[in-house]
């Protein structure tokens, strides 16, 4: 009977023990809102706002088998918020717009091995809570970067190198483009924690660069588009984190190509018109021409609100300085996101 309960009682302590494990694929139970914040600016987020910080960026190094990281001295600051807030969660994120030497690493085994252990080491060295991969693109060279047509397929094998590497205790996430190409999901998805959809840069005036849903302002693509297509490649609503821009894009009629959004609050001599069926705001000039296409309060409310409908994971932005002194972005987003908004539901 001794040797019965002694049994029983291992059994329910590995039980406990493999119960305990993190595991990659388990969804995520609570809403995430991730910030990117960059190392050429000064100002210091508030991580009473913030679930998680993307700091922006680091690179391939030259030799294509490390990291090297902007300003590290700054990452070192962000990362010391989180002795003040212990819910807070760090990543690097490696990669941005122009940032190559993807293809190069991640084509040969040696070199995207040594680079996946480099992720380690930043991340074990700075304290960080993972790592975010914004490679924009594989297999394309609009940033003017090198590609390669295997890219595709060297994007996954990186992904499983990170994962190895950094463990499942960590975060892997990634920047996705907001037409869910160029990476194959279904095979990454046992890597990723989850994945950050750039909704936004989907055209410029006169059109909505971030507009909800269709309208005639609306261009090739829409935020809920880009939702229905990351999900029709193979990603759970749960893995989906909905990028939402804190800048505008203009180009029309001598307005500047991009105005953050601190500065779009303060313009004078346009006129500040709501898109009731993109449910997105946009400014016009005195002939009623559509020149600035932005993110506002309201309409980061209902964004929010469609993340709530759709069973999305959380929503994202970049960037987190260019939002007003008074943090009205930043705090449509948490509150909207982490809170309970109520409204009417998705189309």
């Amino acid at each position: 009977m001794r040797q019965v309960k002694t049994i029983l009682f291992l059994l329910g302590i590995l039980f406990l023990n493999n119960s305990c494990q993190p595991k990659v694929n388990q969804p995520m139970q609570e809403k995430v809102v991730v910030a990117y914040v960059t190392s050429w600016t000064s100002v210091m987020p508030d991580p009473a706002y913030i679930t998680h910080i993307n700091y922006a960026f680091g690179h391939v190094t030259e030799t294509f088998d490390g990291v090297r990281i902007d300003n590290e001295e700054r990452l070192h600051r962000i990362v010391a918020l989180k002795e003040e807030a212990p819910h807070l969660k760090v990543l690097l994120s490696v990669g941005g717009w122009g940032s190559g030497r993807f293809s190069e690493m991640a084509a040969e085994e040696a070199l995207r091995k040594s680079f996946a252990n480099d992720c380690q080491r930043v991340v074990k060295e700075f304290g960080l809570d993972g790592i975010d991969i914004d490679w924009e693109y594989p297999t394309s060279t609009l940033a003017e970067i090198s590609a390669s047509p295997d890219d595709t397929e060297n994007f996954t094998l990186l992904m499983r190198d990170i994962r190895e590497a950094i463990g499942t205790h960590k975060l892997l996430t990634l920047a996705s483009a907001a037409s869910a190409q160029f990476i194959d999901f279904r095979a990454i998805d046992p890597y990723m924690d989850f994945i950050n959809i750039m909704a936004y840069d989907m055209g410029s005036a006169p059109i909505h660069h971030a507009p909800l849903y269709r309208s005639q302002y609306a261009g090739g693509n829409t935020a809920h588009e880009a939702v229905e297509k990351h999900r029709e490649a193979g990603v759970s609503y749960h893995k989906l984190v909905l990028g939402m821009p804190f800048y505008g894009r203009g180009g029309q009629g001598g307005f500047p190509r991009g105005m953050k959004y601190h500065d779009i609050e303060r313009i004078e001599g346009y006129e500040r018109r709501w898109d009731d069926e993109a449910q997105a705001p946009y400014l016009a000039d005195s002939a009623g021409a559509f020149v600035c296409g932005y993110e506002n309060p309201r309409s980061i409310a209902v964004k929010a609100q469609y993340i709530h409908d759709k069973g999305l994971l959380g929503g994202m932005y970049w960037e987190y300085a260019d939002d007003n002194e008074a943090g009205d972005l930043r705090r449509a987003v948490y509150n909207g996101v982490i809170g309970r908004p109520s409204g009417a539901p998705v189309k």
